[in-house]
């Protein structure tokens, strides 16, 4: 079993989406993007470009009961996203107020590179 080490890296202050105003809100617009590892919803488009699309991660207890097994795909998630815009290959994102990113039920058994292929298809992808 070969491992992947991910560092411990977070996601820079400003691109994290923390208000559960700003999550609701989020939900309420409907913009939705899915795959078989993961389900993607974006926000309405910005007015001001200079500030930063934010990022939230969900995995709910109904993906899997145990907190270690959410938090794994959640750093999994939030890895992939911090590389994406690091080298920033997800040019259409910056477009968007919001982005929550949740697990599917198929994002348990999968490692890194599915879960990087199917958030960066899915960014690429937003309309």
């Amino acid at each position: 079993m070969s491992v992947l080490f991910l560092g411990i890296y977070m996601l820079q202050k400003k691109y994290r989406l923390k208000k559960y105003s700003a999550i609701i809100a989020t939900y309420r617009i409907k913009n939705i993007v899915a795959d078989s590892n993961v389900c993607i919803y974006f926000g309405k488009e910005k007015t001001n470009i200079n500030t930063p699309t934010k990022f939230a991660f969900v995995v709910s207890k109904k993906i899997h009961k145990r907190a270690v097994v959410r938090n794994r795909i959640k750093r999994l998630m939030r890895e992939s996203v911090r590389l994406l815009l690091k080298d920033s290959q997800i040019d259409n994102i910056n477009k968007y107020l919001s982005v929550i990113i949740v697990a599917k039920h198929n994002a348990i058994g999968s490692n890194y590179r599915a879960i990087n292929s199917s958030i960066s298809t899915l960014l690429t992808n937003l309309q």
